[in-house]
């Protein structure tokens, strides 16, 4: 396998250097340059193209949110956002600007290197108390803000509900369990909404329910 090639952005010289060491070690990682902002990385990236941006979010000069919209648009790389913040606004706004994935800082080094080789696969991937945040949000009001930009109108009650299930976060089984169908009905449910979609994974899905913003 090609190694996956990294640009780190962070202002922390400390977190910088630490995720440096953690994936030069590594050889399924290259670290192609580490930014203090979102402007060097982008920088970096235009002389040598890397497969995944490790991005924080508030950086001085460009932060990650700014810089995450101008790498998808140029199409410089896949954007991991990482960071200590869970503020669900700032989440958002990174995954419309076209993030693939969004984690917080309490990673093990394997998980981190998991995560990059999801993102570089083409899976979505979210810290999961992120998802448990935004559904909370759906279930205050227990429906979807339709301005958000999911359409609901192809789909069944019994759909919705799988859907629904999806973002907050439940397991096939956990689903079955809540509705008194069967594991295999709800794999089958969930295989068909992603068809229905064109999306390939189920935190697409729950992003999409949860944000109106698709990320195949």
């Amino acid at each position: 396998m090609d190694k996956i090639k990294v640009i780190i952005a962070d202002d922390s010289d400390f977190v910088r250097d630490g995720m440096k060491i953690i994936l030069d070690i590594d050889p399924d990682f290259e670290v192609l340059g580490a930014a203090a902002n979102g402007k060097e990385a982008i920088e970096m990236a235009e002389k040598c193209k890397p497969d995944v941006f490790v991005m924080d979010i508030q950086m001085p000069v460009m932060d990650g949110i700014q810089a995450t919209k101008h790498i998808v648009e140029n199409d410089l790389g896949k954007v991991l956002i990482l960071t200590t913040f869970d503020d669900d606004q700032l989440v958002k706004e990174a995954l419309s600007n076209g993030a693939k994935g969004y984690l917080i800082k309490n990673h093990t080094p394997e998980h981190l290197k998991q995560m990059i080789k999801s993102v570089y696969n083409g899976a979505g991937v979210m810290d999961g108390d992120i998802l448990h945040n935004l559904a909370a949000e759906v279930t205050k009001v227990d429906k979807v803000d339709m301005t958000s930009g999911f359409d609901s109108s192809p789909y069944s009650e019994r759909e919705l509900e799988i859907i629904k299930a999806v973002a907050e976060g439940l397991s096939n089984k956990e689903i079955g369990e809540k509705l008194f169908i069967s594991e295999g009905t709800v794999k089958n449910y969930i295989s068909g909404i992603l068809s229905k979609e064109n999306l390939s994974h189920r935190t697409a899905l729950a992003v999409y329910y949860l944000t109106g913003k698709k990320s195949s």
